[in-house]
């Protein structure tokens, strides 16, 4: 996911460079397709990147353990500094913000580590392979999509009892 930007460096600021994004990044351990597109648009400072990415990862779901893939949109921000001069060749300091993207030595532009991180971020804390996903059995650990396990109900703790009791005189 490289973009060698020194001609957009040497022009105008306000210059924009529209790219066509097909690419394999390693997101949540295995790799994902991502595509998109993404405008480059020439700062003061470097190089303004926006993208709109679409993308799909094998997670785990939060409820079965099943692995499943879940479809990815992003929207995409960030500003790139260089760290080289374009015309003289001289060293550039980076802006001292913490998390900043830098341009190599060549110029150029590396997505991966920006699309990486704007996936993870869209992942849910819990994902679930499906909305209704019933879970496994808490006695036997059964998947409970595939099918009702053999466990019988086990008795209730004595401590919630009393709740039991209120929200059953509640329906009633």
């Amino acid at each position: 996911m490289r973009i060698n930007v020194s001609g957009l460096l040497k022009s105008a600021i306000g210059t924009v460079r529209d790219y066509r994004l097909s690419d394999t990044v390693n997101i949540s351990g295995s790799d994902s397709l991502v595509e998109g597109e993404v405008s480059l648009v020439r700062t003061d400072r470097g190089v303004l990147v926006k993208a709109a990415l679409a993308t799909e990862v094998e997670l785990s779901c939060g409820r079965c353990l099943s692995r499943f893939r879940l479809p990815l949109t992003m929207r995409m921000e960030e500003e790139y500094f260089p760290v080289v001069d374009v015309m003289s060749g001289g060293s550039l300091t980076a802006p001292n913000e913490p998390g900043c993207f830098t341009l190599d030595e060549h110029h150029d532009l590396d997505l991966t580590e920006a699309v990486r991180q704007y996936a993870l971020m869209a992942v849910p804390m819990k994902p679930l392979c499906r909305e209704d996903c019933s879970g496994l059995c808490p006695s036997c650990g059964q998947n409970l999509n595939r099918g009702a396990c053999g466990c019988v109900d086990q008795e209730i703790d004595p401590r919630w009892a009393k709740l039991l009791e209120r929200q059953l005189s509640e329906d009633q």
